[in-house]
């Protein structure tokens, strides 16, 4: 076991649990400005916002060595029945899950990924609708814990009814 240098400087083991982020990127990105003319008139009222989130994953690579996690934010905003934009974001990180025992993987891909993948997804629907004349779109911090638990006691419950569970695909 050989240590190496954290980036702040001290070692960690080799064989210590950690999450390893390898990339981060859009990975796709659709802004649909409806009132692109008379955006300046999205101050007057208060936009409806109706707003999705959902978590997929995939492995990566020949032995499965990285993973992938999308974050997928879909946000329409209206003014009473008229679309003023939509906005539909998938932010991308491929991560490397090292040494972690099977029960600590799931929460780590669909709990700790995502969190660090919200901070830069909030930065950018914040910029695209500042750039499509509306005031920025501050999207307050989600805790992915509870959507986590939640789907996992669906996936248990369907489990039930259906057979064994399966793994988590998205939520």
């Amino acid at each position: 076991m050989t240590p190496h240098p954290a980036p702040d400087g001290p070692l960690i083991p080799d064989n210590s649990p950690h999450l390893r982020v390898l990339s981060q990127y859009v990975k796709e990105l659709s802004f649909r400005n409806s009132l692109a003319a008379a955006s300046a008139q999205a101050y007057e009222v208060q936009p409806t916002i109706d707003m999705g989130v959902q978590v997929k994953s995939r492995t990566v690579g020949d032995n499965d060595e990285a993973t992938e996690v999308d974050l997928c934010i879909s946000v329409d905003a209206r003014r009473g029945e008229e679309p003023m934009f939509s906005v539909s974001l998938v932010y991308s990180g491929l991560f490397q899950l090292m040494n972690l025992r099977p029960e600590e993987i799931e929460p780590m891909i669909w709990v700790e990924c995502p969190r660090l993948l919200f901070p830069f997804s909030r930065q950018i629907l914040a910029e695209i609708t500042r750039e499509g004349g509306y005031p920025p779109l501050m999207i307050n911090p989600i805790d992915f814990a509870p959507l986590y638990w939640a789907e996992l006691k669906d996936r248990e419950e369907r489990a039930g009814a259906d057979g064994p569970a399966t793994p988590l695909a998205g939520f």
